[in-house]
């Protein structure tokens, strides 16, 4: 667990009031989590601790990590905000990372919704056991009981609200919706992050999440050519493991063929705009 620095009184605090309820943001390193970020540096939310799950630094896009680290991080400590980031951890105590489990060579259920040949999503695990479970086990080691349960913030703005109550909550948790308590969508919380002095954060998910948009697809191939072809040879590799055990390939997007195939000859259409982790934890 990395602890950015300026958040030790609240700690502090956290300590000393074991039995109040924590209060924390599960933050994604994208728009809508990062303008509750702000609104708790002007104390117009109560949230003094953000927990940012780290699925992996060769998982999490790396313009995501540079974000969370090099502006989060550095804001919340001026604000005497908490922010810490968060691995999955085997039982050894090492970090395990999506990325290393997708590559198992005893893998045999792909935790991330990898499409079907009818373009459908899979279904992941990716979501609960390398962000949702991390977190819960952050707020158990920190006080938090089925009794007195943690108040996890999630950054679902007004325009996602059927998102919201999608996520079932752990028996350590209370799930709250700030920004659809203030009635805030996604421009809104540009405009609050921009106002604060910060830049706007990019769309956070992991750099081959099946829920990317053509796109976004066609960006990482044109700007980032050398995360495309981790991309390809990431799906490449898990349909090989699908073909040993005898199953049918799978694809990362939705027009099943091979990525590098699929980018260089889709026509230009209208986008689903998939959900990636900018509210803190993955979209459905």
């Amino acid at each position: 667990m990395l602890s950015y620095a300026g958040g030790s009184r609240v700690e502090e605090a956290i300590e000393l009031n074991r039995s109040e309820s924590l209060r924390v943001v599960s933050y994604g390193g994208g728009v809508q989590s990062t303008a509750l970020l702000v609104l708790a540096a002007q104390r117009k939310i109560e949230f003094p601790t953000f927990l940012f799950a780290n699925v992996g630094n060769d998982s999490e896009h790396p313009a995501t990590i540079a974000y969370v680290r090099e502006i989060a991080a550095a804001y919340a400590a001026r604000h005497g905000i908490a922010m810490h980031e968060l691995q999955r951890q085997r039982r050894d105590g090492s970090v395990e990372t999506l990325w290393e489990r997708l590559h198992q060579p005893q893998l045999r259920s792909i935790p991330i919704p990898i499409r079907m040949n009818n373009g459908a999503p899979g279904r992941r695990s990716c979501t609960s056991d390398f962000k949702i479970k991390v977190v819960t086990k952050w707020l158990k080691e920190h006080g938090a009981t089925p009794q007195n349960p943690a108040v996890v913030g999630i950054g679902i703005s007004l325009d996602e609200i059927h998102r919201a109550n999608k996520r079932r909550s752990e028996p350590y948790e209370q799930i709250d919706y700030p920004l659809l308590d203030l009635g805030l969508r996604r421009d809104a919380c540009v405009q609050i992050i921009t106002a604060a002095g910060l830049p706007v954060p990019p769309k956070s998910a992991c750099f081959f999440c099946p829920f990317k948009t053509v796109a976004a697809w066609r960006e990482q191939r044109r700007c980032e050519p050398e995360l495309f072809e981790k991309s390809v040879q990431l799906e490449v590799a898990l349909n090989e493991k699908r073909a040993m055990l005898g199953r049918d390939a799978a694809y990362l997007t939705r027009y099943g063929v091979p990525l590098d195939h699929a980018i260089r000859t889709i026509s230009e259409g209208p986008e689903h705009l998939d959900s990636g982790c900018d509210s803190g934890w993955c979209g459905s």
